[in-house]
């Protein structure tokens, strides 16, 4: 790719992404291929050859749209240029005769972390405080300044204190379909392996989810309900928390980083502000990292309905038994219902962003965002909410929200976090690492105390895409042994945000 003034990715494109940074002028020969009708800017496509009107529009190999108008060689493509496909029919959706190949297992790799009692092990070593009510979150908020200036410092072998706070618990139709997401999300987020098993909730005391509800243990008092009698003001609330909090602050302090093989790691992979580079360098790039990390015998999530459902065929091609494809099938057919209850379906999902970075439509977008999986079977389906059950390559059937999707992976058992970005976002969680990683090397300069890896450089040929997935991989493993990354060092964290489905009373 060096030097290169566009990437084509697949020699049956017929268009092309601009690759210069700063866009190509009028008149620009491309190649032998054509010359620019207009000035195009970097990520934009261009057409290589005449595309008449009803002719598909190709790439990654694959149609992105039908051109709406005869579309001249060496013409800038745009969104409203193209008919949007038909989405592939899940009924016809196979398993593969043979799953793909799984490569030579790496043997060896791992990381420093912390084992917990039920034989997860933690990438950090953080104090979680859960909710069962959006009603106490200022109290827990207020609770957890309190502990992170007066307690932590005296326990130094704790990374942080994290508020579980969230917008549900009461208010809602409780027992509607649905509804069982968000409550398994509430419970499966206090068993996350980075919180070592150390559970604390606080509760109001009239919602509708009660502590019982989540099913959550503890060895001794773990719950402080705010209406109990003995807490008569909003500094005994605030003291009882403090209270307990210390209790675990102790435990978890003397906790110590241990080897532990790369199978004990739940990397989630997700992307965010895509653009034209996501499909060309971070998310391949992450693809191939993920590859090393299921043949090291980690789990590896990936997420995002909308933003596969038109690649979906290519995962059914990749799964690893037709149970698999069962499962594909299902619960995207319930997502495609659930936006259909909305009045939107998948075209809704693009960003402006999105679009000022040179995606023309979801379909484009899909085939880039399904590179981030990499190429090895997909051994399941994980229900919103809910645990990982097996290791291996798995999809979580979550939204495509930056903010539910990191908390659904994160319900999912999720340590360590791959975030790739195109336009660039500050996006952080308080209970795992974040790594940051840049589509284009524009953005690691703008921001070089946001980006922890920089994927540009395969776009302008100082690195392999092999090479590039290598280095991200190691990257991982640093930052699971406690490596801080930016959005550690900044303590960017973001809100969690639960996937509701549910009728709200």
């Amino acid at each position: 790719m060096q030097g290169a003034q566009v990437i084509r990715v697949d020699e049956r494109d017929n268009v092309a992404v601009v690759a210069v940074e700063e866009g190509l002028p009028a008149g620009a020969r491309i190649g032998g291929l054509c010359q620019l009708r207009e000035a195009v800017p970097a990520g934009h496509k261009v057409a290589l050859t005449r595309i008449p009107r009803g002719a598909a529009v190709v790439r990654y190999g694959a149609v992105i749209g039908r051109a709406l108008r005869d579309i001249e060689a060496g013409e800038r493509v745009l969104e409203e240029m193209l008919e949007l496909p038909e989405p592939p029919p899940l009924d016809a959706l196979q398993a593969p005769a043979a799953a793909p190949a799984r490569g030579e297992p790496l043997e060896g790799f791992g990381f420093e972390g912390y084992r917990n009692p039920d034989g997860t092990a933690g990438t950090r070593n953080v104090l979680g405080i859960t909710t069962t009510v959006q009603c106490v979150a200022g109290v827990v908020e207020h609770a957890v300044e309190r502990i992170r200036r007066e307690l932590l410092p005296r326990y130094p072998n704790v990374d942080g204190v994290a508020a579980l706070t969230h917008a549900y618990g009461c208010g809602v139709a409780i027992d509607a379909p649905g509804a069982e997401i968000p409550i398994r999300t509430v419970r499966n987020l206090a068993l996350n392996p980075n919180l070592g098993g150390e559970v604390m909730v606080v509760s109001l005391g009239c919602e509708k989810l009660q502590p019982e509800r989540l099913g959550l243990r503890g060895e001794e008092p773990f719950l402080v309900r705010l209406q109990d009698g003995g807490l008569g003001s909003f500094d005994a609330m605030v003291a009882r928390i403090l209270e307990l909090a210390e209790k675990r602050l102790e435990r978890l302090n003397a906790r110590r980083r241990v080897w532990c093989p790369a199978s004990d790691l739940v990397a989630g992979v997700q992307c965010g502000g895509s653009d034209a580079f996501s499909g060309v360098t971070a998310n391949p790039a992450a693809g191939v990292a993920a590859d090393l990390l299921v043949r090291a015998g980690a789990t590896v999530i990936f997420s995002e309905i909308t933003e596969v459902r038109d690649a979906v065929h290519l995962l059914a091609a990749r799964a690893a038994s037709p149970d698999v494809v069962a499962d594909l099938k299902r619960a995207f057919a319930w997502y495609d219902a659930y936006l259909a209850r909305g009045g939107a379906d998948r075209r809704a999902n693009p960003t402006p962003g999105n679009k000022r970075g040179g995606l023309a439509n979801v379909v484009e977008k899909a085939l880039g965002s399904v590179a981030k999986s990499g190429s090895m079977p997909l051994d399941g389906v994980v229900p919103p909410g809910e645990r990982a059950g097996r290791k291996g390559l798995l999809f979580l059937a979550g939204p495509a929200s930056d903010f539910i999707c990191g908390t659904l992976e994160l319900a999912a058992g999720m340590n360590v976090h791959v975030f790739t970005t195109g336009e660039g976002t500050p996006y952080g969680l308080a209970m795992c690492p974040v790594i940051k990683v840049s589509t284009r090397t524009a953005l690691a300069r703008r921001w070089p105390d946001l980006v922890d890896f920089d994927a540009g450089r395969i776009a302008g040929g100082a690195l392999t895409l092999e090479q590039a997935g290598w280095g991200m991989f190691r990257l991982i493993l640093e930052a699971a042994s406690g490596r801080k990354t930016w959005t550690e060092r900044h303590g960017l964290a973001n809100p969690l945000a639960l996937f509701n489905p549910a009728p709200v009373t």
